[in-house]
């Protein structure tokens, strides 16, 4: 099975899902949706009960679902109950919910979507941009934002060819490239901006993600230079590449006497937009 873990957003809610490549088919996170469709404060718990009651009612086609590894809060991955879209309109129907019909065809739309973006990469994009817009993010930023994702991508796939394991081992020579060029591991830079469960390139400025994307390119063209074998030598490789975006940062601060790597997230940076705009609107009405 080849998957692919993806957030969807249903009401500005994260539903956790896997596209599965073979079957061509959605897994959602049956927690996520029970979270969604109740808004129950530990709805672990609640689906824990409701599972109960349907293995007594027999109701084998919902309660006999898949467990897949997907990424938790903490940003490590564990088996989740999931269910692919016909279990779970079975299981809505076991649900009082006055969000259990719109969730529905938000669900269709999502398998519906999915399909068309095989056919169409350039929908995905399109997705992306959408859903980035919906949370406040400006043009230029969305555009920085969907470069470094790809530019991410063709890092971790040079990672894969060299047989490096995703987990400890991407996890490390990240926090190896982060250190080098910003001074902080992610969990110190997310601390630093005050953030906890939100994704940090999602709360960087243009500034931070260029240099980001900077050392994260660097990296790769390092390595296909240099073919490092050991982890040591890829090691050394996240360190060089840190290095380029690092002499960068200390050059664009020199002469802008403005220090790149700022403790603004993404909600206070917008807010401080709207701050200043409100402002500027509010001087031409005192004219």
């Amino acid at each position: 099975m080849t998957q692919h873990n993806i957030i969807q957003i249903f009401e500005e809610k994260k539903v956790r899902a896997i596209w599965d490549d073979v079957d061509e088919k959605w897994y959602f996170s049956i927690v996520d949706v029970v979270a969604v469709l109740t808004e129950s404060s530990n709805p672990r718990n609640y689906w824990k009960v409701l599972k109960h009651r349907l293995i007594k009612e027999g109701n084998e086609s919902v309660t006999n679902c898949n467990q897949l590894k997907l990424q938790s809060s903490d940003g490590k991955k564990y088996k989740t109950d999931v269910a692919d879209i016909e279990q779970l309109f079975r299981l809505i129907q076991s649900i009082p919910s006055p969000k259990a019909e719109p969730f529905k065809q938000w669900m269709a739309q999502v398998a519906a979507l999915r399909l068309d973006q095989m056919q169409d990469p350039e929908l995905s994009i399109e997705q992306a941009m959408m859903d980035y817009k919906r949370m406040g993010y400006s043009d230029a930023w969305i555009n920085q934002r969907l470069k470094s994702i790809e530019i991410r991508k063709d890092l971790t796939d040079e990672w894969k060819r060299r047989g490096l394991q995703e987990g400890v081992q991407f996890a490390t020579l990240t926090d190896i490239i982060y250190s080098t060029w910003s001074g902080m591991t992610a969990n110190e830079y997310k601390q630093f901006k005050g953030l906890k469960k939100e994704n940090l390139r999602d709360n960087m400025t243009n500034r931070e993600l260029v240099l980001n994307m900077l050392a994260e390119l660097s990296t790769k063209d390092i390595s296909e230079s240099q073919n490092p074998e050991t982890f040591a030598e890829h090691a050394d490789v996240a360190r060089q590449g840190g290095e380029v975006a690092l002499n960068a940062r200390k050059e664009l601060e020199a002469k802008t006497g403005k220090a790149v790597v700022t403790s603004l997230n993404a909600k206070e940076a917008m807010r401080l937009k709207e701050e200043e705009q409100k402002s500027i609107e509010g001087s031409k009405d005192n004219k």
